[in-house]
């Protein structure tokens, strides 16, 4: 049976609908932002410890404990670069579809290494 024109019965429940959509929106961003922030943060440790290691000569551990130090699935690149060390991370943000985060290091190489 039709509700008569102006009658108000069923929008509480459309207006809540909406607003748990809404909610769950919000949560799902807020939750992804925190995710991003923290692979963010590995990828500085990951790049940090990488830049280090190479500089002291050790590529390949440099390499891998980055892969370890770092996110899953995150990208390594060590090189040098005239007189300096570059380290870069970089991962896709989980649960935030077509956001990189990534981070990079420069180190100076020790002598001898």
């Amino acid at each position: 049976m039709l509700s008569p024109p102006g009658d108000d019965r069923g929008g509480v429940t459309v207006e809540a609908a909406f607003a748990v959509a809404a909610l769950v929106a919000v949560v799902v961003l807020g939750v992804g932002g925190l995710a991003a922030v923290s692979a963010q943060v590995r990828c500085i440790d990951a790049a940090r410890e990488a830049a280090r290691l190479a500089a002291r000569g050790d590529d390949g551990a440099a390499v891998d404990t980055a892969r370890r130090t770092g996110p899953d699935g995150a990208s390594v690149e060590v090189r040098r670069d005239g007189g300096r060390i570059v380290a870069r991370v970089r991962v896709r943000a989980p649960l935030l579809p077509g956001v990189t985060v990534g981070a990079e290091a420069v180190a100076a190489p020790e002598p001898g290494a």
